[in-house]
């Protein structure tokens, strides 16, 4: 992996790890009581950058791996699956939760924000942090080792 790909998931790195910063006040918020609507509205944006910011990473490194991941209508999927056939990258326990991100994030695109349930994606943004931070570390390590 050249350099240049590094800058680039480094960037997209610092970006998701400011999402989950400037996310903080609003996972105070809804810890002890269910978000309104404006909340969960915002929720949503956030969870659907998230993935967003995962999924471009994962692109680019799909992308030194020469996979051809595109080119097929459930390429999102098929994106997970190669990042996960990668020796030693992602922890196998991850998968169902990432495609949980994934699931909410297509959900996200096509729907409209009151339709969000706090009961269906309470678990993907009170454990945001938590999971970034073993996401990261592997893509760190991977990327360290390539």
């Amino acid at each position: 992996m050249d350099n240049a790909v590094k800058t680039k998931i480094n960037y997209d790195i610092s970006q998701i790890d400011e999402l989950i910063d400037k996310s903080q006040v609003l996972l105070s918020l809804v810890k002890n009581k269910e978000p309104d609507f404006i909340e969960i509205t915002a929720i949503g944006g956030i969870l659907h950058s998230f993935y967003n910011g995962i999924e471009n990473i994962f692109v680019l490194i799909g992308k030194t791996l020469d996979f051809d991941f595109k080119y097929s209508p459930k390429w999102h999927r098929n994106l997970i699956d190669c990042m996960f056939e990668q020796p030693h990258f992602l922890p196998s326990d991850l998968r169902l939760l990432l495609t949980e991100y994934m699931g909410f994030r297509h959900f996200y695109r096509h729907t409209y924000g009151y339709t969000i349930k706090w009961e269906k994606c309470s678990h993907l943004f009170l454990g945001l942090s938590d999971f970034w931070q073993t996401v990261k570390a592997a893509i760190s390590i991977y990327i360290e080792n390539v």
